[in-house]
């Protein structure tokens, strides 16, 4: 089905506007709108069950209660689709990109704007996430559950509710791509939680309140991030253990780490941290005498938030200084060993 200058197919408000029900169906260049609003059934714009080789591209999705749903679907294209609502409470809307035990799926240059989750993944396998813009959703910007084996690349979340929740889920890879804006007591770039084996390369964290929130994660390799102009660049509770943190920068953040525990089960190293105040004696780019990311000031409002109103005080800076210096509250091994001078140009 190939639409010619957008012919509209409306659902009155009441109807899911597009079933697709049958194998390798391409729907390409219409306008659906306006479909039904019903938390039992789930009703979409364009709703695809139980097929493979399904392709939908090129749609404007305006005001629908889910746009696009996939179930049980396989080796299915989504590409260059505009999907906007307009809803005010999370119940009130659903997602949307809507995936559900699917596999093998191609999500790619979507606009998702104004719905519960831009883009939701649960039981999803050996799927790409690829260059989709998800902005001003009302939860996350992307929501994936007990979806292992997937890549998320090139996208931008920008002013979405929560920003990005990783849940349940194992061996994924988030590369190059923008978490900014995300700001509000519960509000964070990425939360990782229950994960282990993933990889997050060459993203960005602009912005957020807090940039990336690790609980219950193992095995993750953060590596070549840029983490700028957040309240907190790294929250890792004291449930982690065995991530890397390394070669990343850190510049012009409130606090760098926080941490609910006094264990050290996860290692930094190589990293740029503007608030590094050592030297290098032999040039050699390295710092010559190690650097403390965790902040004695972060450790008492992990316990105290009420405290937060005397930060910047004279008082916390000179116990700052002096905690760096002689570590008594915060853990002696909490820290990068060789910071390196000089930002990296990633």
């Amino acid at each position: 089905m190939i639409g010619i200058e957008l012919p509209v197919i409306d659902g009155d408000k009441k109807y899911e506007v597009v079933s697709i029900k049958s194998d390798s169906v391409t729907f390409r260049g219409f306008q659906v709108q306006n479909s039904g609003f019903a938390s039992l059934h789930d009703p979409g714009g364009i709703k695809v069950y139980d097929a493979h080789h399904v392709i939908i591209e090129d749609n404007v999705l305006e005001n629908n209660f889910f746009g696009i749903y996939i179930q049980y679907g396989k080796h299915c294209l989504i590409r260059n689709n505009r999907l906007k609502a307009y809803g005010l409470e999370e119940q009130q809307i659903g997602n949307g990109i809507h995936c559900w035990k699917s596999d093998s799926l191609q999500i790619i240059g979507n606009h998702i704007e104004g719905h519960r989750d831009g883009i939701y993944f649960e039981f999803v396998t050996h799927s790409i996430i690829w260059r989709n813009i998800s902005k001003k959703n009302i939860r996350y910007g992307l929501h994936f559950m007990f979806s292992n084996n997937d890549a998320y690349i090139n996208n931008i979340f920008d002013e979405n509710g929560a920003g990005v929740a990783v849940m349940f889920t194992k061996e994924v890879v988030m590369y190059s791509n923008t978490f900014m804006n995300s700001t509000g007591d519960a509000s964070y770039g990425i939360l990782l939680k229950e994960i282990s084996d993933a990889e997050i390369r060459g993203n960005r964290f602009i912005n957020n309140t807090s940039a990336l929130f690790l609980e219950g994660a193992n095995r993750i390799l953060i590596h070549k991030n840029v983490f700028q102009g957040n309240g907190y660049s790294l929250k890792i509770q004291a449930n982690c253990m065995e991530n890397k943190v390394y070669e990343n920068n850190f510049i012009n953040n409130t606090f760098d780490v926080s941490t609910n525990g006094s264990l050290v089960l996860n290692t930094f190293n190589h990293n740029y941290w503007d608030k590094y105040e050592g030297y290098d004696l032999d040039k050699d780019g390295l710092g010559d005498i190690p650097f403390h990311p965790l902040s004695l000031y972060s450790v008492i409002i992990e316990n105290n938030p009420i405290a937060m109103l005397l930060f910047r005080s004279f008082m916390v800076t000179l116990l700052e200084r002096t905690e760096k210096l002689i570590p008594s509250i915060t853990p002696e091994e909490f820290k990068d060993n060789a910071p390196v001078i000089k930002p990296y140009l990633l």
